[in-house]
């Protein structure tokens, strides 16, 4: 599964590369999606998969804060990036005679660049209120990887300004790209609605498809793991609900936009002859 989610979002990264027809805003995110699903997936599996190997669980603590940073910083661009992808849609769909003008190259590169720079400052803000903490001796997570919730949990000082932070960033950093998904697929359906021809209405939802999927997706088994996080129960389960989030997710994201686009049908085959 690793390997297929490595292998399938880099094919898309070069279809997408090697067609100078696909070097248009939309698929100029959906590579950027690409990466950070690379480097997202790649910041756990690969420490589980040694594990598995060598039958050793341990970690060491700047290990253990290192893997917390990447996971935060490439998990929040993620969502940052759907964010800019529904907004994409909603100028392509509801203004599409000024959809040139509006995500000209310049301005695509800004909400990139934005979504890098508030990723890495919230990454880096989490990462410093940890340091400030002291741990017990020999601590176990009961995950697969350092995930910021479990270990707080084994903190021996207080962490109440640690989930302060938490509870802050998830509503600044969270339910705002959230609120803005939700407003731009709104505006979309109400202008969707709007269009006479069935035919016409196939072709703009056809267009929102895939996107709304690896939302569902991204979201769906995100929110699954925070809440299996916070409550006491089976860590197994608990590692279930990881594995989707960190793996399955980034796996499937390729698939979703290959099989459902003719486009990137068509560039991976001329890739791959």
């Amino acid at each position: 599964m690793y390997l297929a989610a490595v292998l399938g979002n880099l094919l898309l990264i070069l279809a997408v590369g090697a067609d100078p027809r696909l070097h248009i805003p939309m698929y100029f995110f959906l590579c950027n999606l690409s990466l950070a699903d690379i480097c997202f997936t790649s910041t756990t599996v690969p420490k589980m998969l040694v594990n598995l190997q060598t039958q050793s669980k341990a970690i060491s603590y700047a290990g253990c804060l290192t893997q917390m940073f990447f996971f935060i910083l490439f998990g929040g661009l993620d969502n940052f990036l759907l964010t800019v992808m529904a907004y994409d849609r909603f100028v392509a769909i509801c203004h599409p005679l000024h959809y040139a003008v509006i995500m000209n190259p310049r301005f695509c590169g800004l909400l990139v660049l934005a979504s890098w720079v508030l990723s890495f400052l919230d990454s880096l803000l989490h990462s410093l209120m940890v340091l400030r903490l002291a741990f017990c001796t020999q601590p176990q997570i009961p995950y697969f990887f350092c995930e910021l919730n479990q270990v707080l949990r084994l903190a021996c000082s207080d962490t109440f300004l640690n989930e302060l932070v938490i509870y802050f960033v998830m509503v600044v950093l969270g339910i705002i790209p959230f609120s803005g998904i939700f407003f731009s697929y709104s505006k979309i359906v109400t202008s969707v609605l709007k269009i006479s021809s069935a035919s016409g209405k196939h072709r703009a939802f056809s267009t929102c498809g895939s996107h709304l999927c690896m939302i569902s997706l991204f979201y769906g088994t995100g929110f699954g793991v925070y809440l299996s996080s916070a409550a006491p129960q089976d860590s197994r389960d608990s590692a279930i609900a990881s594995v989707m989030y960190t793996v399955v997710t980034p796996m499937l994201n390729p698939f979703i936009y290959s099989l459902r686009n003719k486009d990137i049908k068509q560039a991976l085959v001329k890739l791959l002859s």
